[in-house]
């Protein structure tokens, strides 16, 4: 099998520096989760997520990302193999290494992050793709056109759903249309079709209000299914609606199995990143022994800081903190 010839040493510095930029990541996202622990009713989470959304610099970065990571899965696969090709034959027998258990575990610790990750996708990114089915919110303010309000204001004055409402205006249209000009007919006609356009989403709002579905500052709306987020999509196309990130973490983190997959995960996570942090200096020739044991005890803090911090919220969540 040939492979393209890159020096060893080339190889381990990209590795090191997607390793770098991943480090960076991490500890990014690690503080952003923190949101969700706080009993705002995910304003802070949502916010914050909108922003990730809906910003074009962070969709740019979105894929940058996605870029690194990959990269990094096939360069670290890539200089594996090559070692390997460069010993086919193994020793008769295994010799003792001081090397660290975590340095040996590597490809079977990052293996078990990538098989992570792709649970991970499937929860959470897939669903703001549209490639899998969530639980979505959308701004009450991007719903409430003229229409919409219209039929919310006087179905409710009247005591009627706005499916009725609208109903007895096409009624009243039909019993006077003989005695009304052609032209007055219809504009009428039209007034109505457009407030017949709006009642899916009236019904939604009112809804949204009954069931107690509207976030605590009554900005967003929560609780969409799909079929709900297909029709806000087609009723009102710039409405932007969205994945429910923080009502979709808080429920996922109420099953068990879920929590503890999450758990042995961030178990994994942690024995990467042991070794991972301080590779990254050493393979880009930045470790130097006036500050090896600064270097491992800034790798030791950031360690336990984002395991410790990734954990926390499964684990809080699911004992109703």
């Amino acid at each position: 099998m040939q492979l393209p010839k890159i020096h060893s040493i080339t190889k381990k510095m990209l590795v090191a520096l997607v390793g770098g930029f991943l480090l960076l990541f991490l500890l990014f996202h690690m503080t952003a989760n923190l949101f969700i622990l706080r009993h705002d009713d995910g304003a802070w989470y949502s916010a914050f997520c909108h922003f990730m959304g809906t910003n074009w610099v962070v969709k740019l970065f979105e894929v940058v990302l996605l870029g690194v990571l990959a990269l990094h899965i096939l360069l670290t696969l890539w200089l594996a193999l090559t070692n390997r090709l460069a010993r086919p034959v193994r020793y008769k027998q295994r010799q003792r290494s001081e090397t660290h258990t975590t340095s040996k575990l590597m490809m079977w610790t990052g293996i078990l992050i990538f098989a992570f990750l792709v649970m991970h996708f499937c929860q959470f990114y897939f669903v703001k793709i549209g490639w899998v089915k969530g639980e979505y919110m959308v701004e009450v303010e991007k719903l409430q056109t003229d229409e919409v309000n219209t039929v919310q204001q006087f179905s409710m004055q009247q005591g009627m759903s706005p499916e009725d409402f609208v109903s007895s205006l096409e009624g009243q249209l039909a019993m006077y249309a003989d005695q009304m000009p052609a032209e007055e007919y219809e504009s009428m006609v039209q007034n109505i079709a457009n407030l017949r356009g709006a009642v899916p989403v009236a019904g939604l709002l009112s809804d949204a209000v009954a069931k107690g579905h509207l976030s605590e500052n009554r900005k967003w709306v929560r609780h969409l299914d799909y079929d709900q987020r297909q029709m806000l999509k087609k009723t009102v196309p710039d409405c932007g609606v969205e994945p429910d990130f923080y009502y979709m973490s808080r429920q996922l983190f109420h099953n068990a199995l879920m929590v503890i997959l999450y758990l042995i995960a961030f178990v994994a996570l942690f024995m990467h990143l042991t070794h991972a942090f301080p590779s990254v200096f050493q393979s880009l020739g930045l470790n130097n022994y006036k500050y090896n044991n600064f270097i491992e005890i800034c790798g030791k803090i950031y360690t336990w800081v984002i395991t410790l911090g990734f954990a926390a919220v499964p684990i809080l969540v699911y004992i109703g903190l």
